[in-house]
């Protein structure tokens, strides 16, 4: 059996597991995270993260997408990583830790988690592109993993899903595809978001490098200024930070809670046929 842990980070979900000691070295992972990522099946989750051994950081992650797929980042996901590195005894209050988008570092304080991204280049502003033959102007911008950000009036009330599905299959952003997230300005100080998220392909609770996203590009086009309160789907507010450039952005930070939901030990039932 494998001892794993399900965490929230804003309300995504994940599953953690320890691999430093290689209790998934038969597992083909993307498998794996497909089964016990299935709700009402196994655990059930976005995601899944496997914590291993690095050589420059106090540990390296791997992150899978519910349907298998291995991405570069995932900012909520980083925020409960952080955490359980920390509660395991595998790093201090003050880490970082090896993903796929480079070197992450963290700041534990109680099951409040501010994490420290990657800097960003400039967005891509009034894209146009063609959704259900409308034409939809859009922005994107890179923060870990690709973000589709489109700017709307009624978001409680916005066909999220399908639009978003829409979006996150467009020819402009294929092959790898993007995340699409819609955007309420609230004030100043103040965005909503609710984010269609490859990978789950489905909306999800919260996106934490989405609420990223649309943080970095309504402050590009004058809408906000940090820091940026962000009120994600679960009701929970994401903090973000960042500093501008010429090029972009720098020294941006997420902070929100990674809440741990319970620790168990998985059974083979749980991921095999």
């Amino acid at each position: 059996m494998i001892e794993f842990f399900k965490m929230s980070g804003s309300g995504n979900d994940f599953v953690l597991i320890d691999n430093r000691n290689n209790v998934l070295k038969s597992v083909n992972l993307r498998e794996f995270a497909k089964k016990i990522c299935e709700r009402n099946i196994s655990v059930g989750a976005d995601g899944l993260i496997v914590i291993e051994y690095s050589n420059r950081a106090d540990f390296r992650w791997r992150f899978f997408n519910a349907d298998g797929s291995e991405a570069e980042m995932c900012g909520n996901g980083g925020r409960c990583a952080a955490r359980f590195a920390y509660l395991q005894g595998i790093a201090g209050e003050s880490l970082s830790f090896e993903t796929m988008a480079g070197i992450i570092e963290a700041q534990v304080k109680g099951n409040l988690v501010k994490l420290r991204l990657t800097d960003a280049q400039c967005p891509k502003l009034n894209q146009l592109i063609t959704v259900d033959n409308r034409c939809f102007e859009v922005d994107s911008i890179n923060t870990g993993v690709p973000h589709v950000v489109c700017f709307v009036d009624d978001l409680d009330n916005y066909d999220v899903f399908h639009i978003g599905k829409i979006i996150r299959y467009h020819e402009r952003y294929q092959p790898a595809g993007a995340n699409a997230n819609f955007v309420e300005v609230v004030d100043k100080k103040t965005l909503k978001v609710r984010t269609y998220e490859r990978g789950v392909e489905d909306e999800t609770m919260a996106c934490g490098t989405g609420s990223v996203a649309a943080a970095l590009i309504s402050s590009w086009k004058g809408f906000v200024a940090s820091p940026v309160d962000v009120h994600v789907k679960s009701g929970e507010i994401l903090k973000v930070y960042f500093g501008k450039t010429d090029r972009g952005f720098e020294k941006i930070y997420l902070e929100g809670k990674a809440a741990v939901v319970y620790q168990g030990m998985l059974w083979d039932e749980a991921h095999q046929s």
